[in-house]
């Protein structure tokens, strides 16, 4: 009623529970890794990069009692959020408890993201991979000896899983940035003043540069014995010609000791020479070229054989020693 209180001993009746109130179940340690499992799989999904469509992502945990099947419950976990290309890695790391070495668990929606991360985890980590162990649904252990232990390791895997996200690259076509030979061919030779054989001749003989003229036959043995060659030539082969005129090489020839040689060189055809050539130039020998069509367009110039080449040697070169 208005107005009215309610006598401090008045007793106050309970409302009764419509339900009983029971204690939860206690929670196993299996559960506790479950769920530790789904939350890791989660927050490496909603960290993931996309590259190409590919969602990829890498993970270092510590080490448990039982890493493997630990490893395939994140995996698990990935797996249930539906991705349509992913690849992601799994590393455990510190003292390993129940083995000798740590592991780097691989799952992903197609197996050759997986062959690429195993042949791309084993250059990564060479002397340090013990082995590698498919596992069924599109997943891979991989054991590795102290996995973690440096910042190089998970760099180094995060560089294994961008890279095998990489879109296959179909072997009939040519890879972007690649050039063909005629193409190196045209470019190469604009770096260089290629001389016809006449020109090589009538500079052999009366020296245009005041600098040590050599030519240079690179030809293979072969093509000498049953081609011929010119008589004054320094014979050569392309697969040291580098090492023999570059002025920093230890096994470089007695006449290579300047820059400024005037090298000409020549093959069968003019075009092996001019990559040659070229590749003289990268060495700092800028005066290097070679002869338009080769011994053959100087044999076909009806030009002389032997020659009396009258090549000077480097000043720097020691009086009475061997060109070579």
């Amino acid at each position: 009623m208005p107005g009215s209180t309610v006598s401090p001993t008045a007793k106050i009746n309970a409302v009764p529970v419509p339900f009983d109130l029971k204690p939860l179940p206690p929670r196993t340690l299996a559960a506790v890794r479950d769920q530790v499992a789904q939350e890791i799989g989660v927050r490496m999904v909603n960290k993931a990069e996309l590259l190409h469509d590919v969602k990829v992502g890498v993970m270092m945990t510590f080490s448990k009692s039982d890493d493997p099947g630990f490893l395939k419950q994140i995996a698990q976990a990935i797996k249930e959020c539906c991705l349509k290309d992913f690849l992601f890695a799994i590393a455990t790391t510190g003292p390993p408890i129940d083995s000798d070495v740590n592991f780097v668990f691989f799952c992903s929606s197609a197996e050759h993201y997986i062959q690429r991360a195993v042949l791309l985890t084993t250059s990564k980590f060479i002397g340090r991979v013990l082995g590698v162990q498919n596992e069924p649904a599109l997943s891979c252990f991989i054991s590795v000896k102290d996995i973690g232990y440096t910042s190089y390791d998970e760099i180094a895997l995060w560089d294994v899983v961008r890279k095998s996200a990489l879109p296959p690259i179909d072997p009939l076509i040519p890879p972007p940035g690649s050039r063909g030979i005629e193409k190196i061919l045209s470019d190469v030779r604009a770096q260089l003043q290629r001389l016809k054989p006449t020109e090589a001749y009538e500079e052999l003989r009366e020296p245009e540069v005041g600098a040590p003229t050599f030519l240079v036959d690179i030809r293979p043995a072969d093509q000498r014995d049953e081609e011929g060659g010119i008589t004054g030539a320094l014979v050569v082969e392309r697969n040291a010609l580098e090492w023999k005129f570059d002025p920093r090489s230890h096994s470089r020839l007695k006449i290579a000791d300047r820059y400024d040689l005037r090298i000409i060189v020549f093959c069968e055809d003019g075009d092996s020479s001019s990559l040659a050539a070229y590749s003289l130039q990268q060495l700092g020998l800028l005066n290097a070229t070679d002869i338009i069509g080769g011994y053959r367009a100087w044999r076909d110039a009806g030009l002389p054989v032997d020659i009396p080449i009258r090549s000077t040697r480097s000043v720097l070169s020691l009086p009475g020693e061997s060109l070579v």
